[in-house]
């Protein structure tokens, strides 16, 4: 048995605290919202967004940095992207050196073009910083459905240790030495997903979400082999796998958001409506930059930008894509 921190309330962080305490850990959940800790401490069989999943009343649920922080074996750092760099920067007096840290959020740092784990390296250097990330919809984890996740660090026993906390009969983990590829795949999806959603706001069909999902990995691949990532990381549950969960399931919240924004409303009146942090959004920019920097094309990126954020209507957005110049589909391939 180890003692874990779970680092955030929301519904993912709260679905892993249920893995842990369920697979025999000592577990500790925090929140920096009152509202969350009074919720959780109230009525734990009746979670906000995770229906019919139960937290156990083994897991402590705190509101105080320093309680959380005083001994664990293992913090998860499952707070939204936008708020990871602050809560890291909240916890530095209570890191102690080589303590470690799986961050499970997904997205990038816009201000920065950051990963959330090279922000959480930077706000902690003494922290040894992992990754874990895969088509893994905590509605489905918290009530036992079977999942798959992959682990990236920098080290084969920090990956293994992780491995073998988060290992059940039906929680399954691969290990992978390609960090900023894990977390490449798992931010970048959510852009896509909010392309495939506009899509089928749109009306369109299955032929149009194979089309972005297919050249959205391709993209993502592109980006990330740029900047030193494997290609095959993208192949893997953190990329293909990813994407085509967040693409088509009725519990992804990028897919839902950019359905919303397909049926007419705004990314603002869209993000009101699904009433939880759509990551897509505040990855969106950051992707775009990443993409200018390296050099990359990254044509379905570009297009989501601009429907959020200069209210392309999203119709003609799918037309630009689709009247670009031709190409090859793959130039690594030779006639």
């Amino acid at each position: 048995m180890y003692h874990i921190t779970v680092l955030g309330a929301g519904t993912w962080g709260t679905a892993l605290a249920i893995l842990l305490a369920g697979n025999g850990h000592e577990v500790t959940l925090w929140s920096k919202l009152e509202r969350e800790v009074a919720a959780l401490l109230s009525d734990r069989d009746n979670i906000p967004n995770l229906p019919g999943a139960k937290l156990q009343k083994e897991v402590k649920v705190t509101g105080e940095l320093a309680v959380a922080l005083a001994k664990p074996d293992l913090i998860v750092s499952a707070v939204a992207s936008p708020f990871v760099r602050e809560t890291a920067r909240l916890s530095a007096e209570y890191i102690k050196d080589g303590q470690i840290i799986v961050n499970v959020g997904k997205g990038i740092e816009e201000s920065t073009m950051k990963t959330l784990t090279d922000v959480i390296r930077e706000e902690l250097p003494m922290a040894d910083v992992a990754v874990m990330s895969g088509p893994s919809h905590a509605e489905e984890v918290s009530r036992g459905i079977p999942t798959t996740c992959v682990v990236g660090a920098a080290s084969k026993k920090t990956a293994s240790f992780i491995q073998d906390i988060f290992m059940t009969e039906f929680f399954r983990v691969y290990t992978n030495p390609d960090v900023t590829g894990i977390e490449l795949g798992g931010s970048i999806k959510n852009v896509i997903a909010l392309a495939a959603g506009v899509a089928d706001g749109l009306g369109f069909g299955d032929n149009t979400k194979a089309a972005l999902m297919t050249r959205g990995i391709a993209e993502i691949m592109r980006l990330g082999i740029a900047m030193g990532c494997r290609a095959e990381t993208f192949a893997g549950l953190s990329g293909i796998g990813d994407l085509i969960v967040t693409c088509t399931s009725k519990h992804s919240r990028n897919r839902n958001a950019g359905y919303l924004i397909g049926k007419g409303l705004t990314m603002e009146e869209a993000m009101k409506e699904v009433n939880q942090v759509v990551e897509g959004v505040f990855c969106a920019k950051a992707a775009l930059a990443l993409s200018q920097k390296y050099e990359v094309q990254m044509p379905i990126v570009e297009q989501v930008n601009l429907v959020l954020f200069e209210h392309k209507d999203p119709r003609t957005a799918v037309s630009d894509l689709l009247l670009r110049d031709r190409t090859i589909e793959n130039s690594s391939l030779e006639w």
